[in-house]
């Protein structure tokens, strides 16, 4: 996306909600000015980068978490028919779960620490992860392996230079089709049972302390966390992924 095309649909986006913030002209819809100057001073002399922080902690060691354990599963699974063909009917029947509903039952589990907001999410990273890179590894043509076979590749450079560039697309491809569902529920995650974190900033912010602004500020700031996760994976696939971008 060109930067003029990115400055003009957010000049565009904050219009609308200035005209909107006019029409309703109730508190519980603030004009985006007020917004970014209630952003501005809970960041300078608030508790809203603690909040960040938090949250950016959770995000960050979830997707590492989940591609570390899902990528190499899904190439195993790509590679073998027979271990797809085993794992496959347990895959269909997990995937399609919205995993937000383990939210109370990895509390319980896990306590009310940073481990169980940080598993919610990989449940949701993991199984994108890990169906995308298994049909990317699997879509191979035989030709292709072949004929690195032939120069005396084995198992091991096979999984270096041939399986793990050609699922690179399919894992950054989840990631970003991914970050908007996991940071949406780790708002919801982040609601139960702690103090620290944006989706409890913002809950008590709107709903206790009905600081409208100080609320907006916050979602803002989760908005940013998930385009700066979106941009960051943008430009590790144009890093990565050179033959892919045009």
């Amino acid at each position: 996306m060109k930067r003029r095309d990115f400055l003009l649909a957010l000049l565009a986006l904050l219009a609308l909600w200035q005209v909107l913030a006019w029409l309703v002209n109730q508190p519980i819809l603030p004009d985006p000015w007020r917004v970014f100057g209630a952003l501005i001073q809970e960041t300078l002399s608030g508790d809203l980068p603690i909040h960040f922080l938090a949250s950016l902690w959770r995000v960050v060691a979830s997707t590492l978490l989940s591609i570390l354990l899902a990528a190499p599963a899904g190439l195993v699974l790509g590679q073998s028919q027979r271990l797809n063909r085993l794992f496959t009917p347990i895959i269909y029947l997990l995937y399609p779960i919205p995993k937000v509903v383990f939210v109370p039952v990895l509390l319980l589990f896990f306590g009310i620490g940073d481990l169980s907001k940080i598993l919610v999410i990989f449940l949701i990273l993991f199984f994108q992860i890990l169906v995308l890179v298994r049909d990317q590894a699997a879509a191979l043509r035989p030709e292709l392996i072949l004929s690195v076979r032939s120069l005396g590749a084995g198992r091991r450079a096979l999984f270096r230079f041939v399986y793990l560039p050609a699922s690179l697309p399919g894992i950054l491809t989840a990631l970003r089709q991914s970050i908007g569902t996991a940071v949406a529920v780790l708002y919801v995650a982040e609601l139960f049972a702690t103090r620290v974190g944006l989706g409890y900033y913002i809950y008590f912010q709107g709903s206790t302390l009905l600081n409208y602004p100080a609320m907006y500020a916050g979602i803002l700031a989760m908005s940013f966390l998930g385009l700066g996760l979106y941009f960051l994976v943008d430009g590790l696939e144009r890093r990565l992924c050179r033959w892919q971008v045009r």
